[in-house]
């Protein structure tokens, strides 16, 4: 059981990988998502370790990670595995963030014995129809080049972001991919699984395609409900930001779902 706060450093594939370790009670190990970092997650993480043994850590390329050769799901995915070898945590939650859903979710799966549960926040999403097709790909593509200039902004702090736009891009179509499987990946899984999803996935903006996308997320998630029936799902009235913008709530639906299923 873990009460000062320590830092330490994976090495795993070429990159340094930055991890903090605090709190005190049940071991439970966060994964970020695509773009966030440990300092993103600050006040979740200082909210976690209230009730939780809390071990965090940036993703390579991002924050205090060093940079890499290579930003695919099997990378990041080799990286959280060397990040769980290296802890001392037996049998921990697991709580992934998006993309560190998805990542907490094929370990589950590889590792039946090493996690005691899942909780999933806005990820790992079986959606029925595919959010990336060739018409979406120039708006993407829009979208990964006005990175460059908040990538800028943050470049040399703790919340920076090493991937270039065509990483971003090629990581998403690769997570599209990912996803279009992933029912088989749960089929895997028997320790018990929340999802902490948010309403309004793709904002809330009144366009045809921002609607669209809402409701193929929340489809994704009743979907895996059907498949998977002893799951459980909170809704939170949020974007894919929620884990910034509602650490509390995040918080609580954890540390309740904690009490309840695990």
């Amino acid at each position: 059981m873990s009460t000062q706060d320590s830092h330490f450093t994976v090495h795993h594939d070429g990159v340094a990988i930055q991890v903090s370790r605090g709190g005190r009670g049940r071991p439970l190990v966060l994964c970020p998502g695509l773009l966030t970092t440990q300092a993103d997650l600050r006040e979740l993480i200082e909210l976690l370790r209230r009730d939780h043994d809390v071990v965090a850590f940036d993703l390579r390329g991002h924050g205090l990670t060093s940079a890499a050769d290579r930003y695919t799901f099997e990378a990041f995915l080799g990286d959280f595995g060397a990040v769980m070898a290296d802890s001392d945590h037996r049998a921990p939650l697991l709580v992934g963030h998006s993309l560190g859903a998805d990542l907490a979710v094929h370990y589950a799966a590889d590792h039946p014995d090493a996690v005691s549960g899942l909780v999933l926040v806005d990820g790992a999403n079986p959606v029925p129809e595919p959010f990336l097709t060739e018409a979406d790909l120039p708006e993407f593509r829009a979208m990964a080049e006005g990175l460059r200039h908040e990538f800028e902004r943050v470049a040399g702090t703790a919340r920076q972001v090493l991937l270039a736009p065509q990483d971003f891009l090629d990581l998403n179509i690769e997570i599209e991919a990912v996803r279009s499987g992933i029912l088989d990946r749960y089929r895997e899984i028997d320790c018990p699984i929340h999802l902490i999803m948010s309403t309004s996935m793709a904002g809330n903006g009144d366009d045809d395609r921002a609607r669209w996308r809402n409701e193929n997320w929340r489809a994704g998630a009743e979907r895996l409900a059907r498949e998977r029936p002893h799951l459980s799902t909170s809704w939170l009235d949020a974007d894919h930001r929620l884990v910034v913008t509602h650490a509390p709530e995040i918080a609580r639906l954890i540390r309740d779902a904690g009490k309840a299923t695990f």
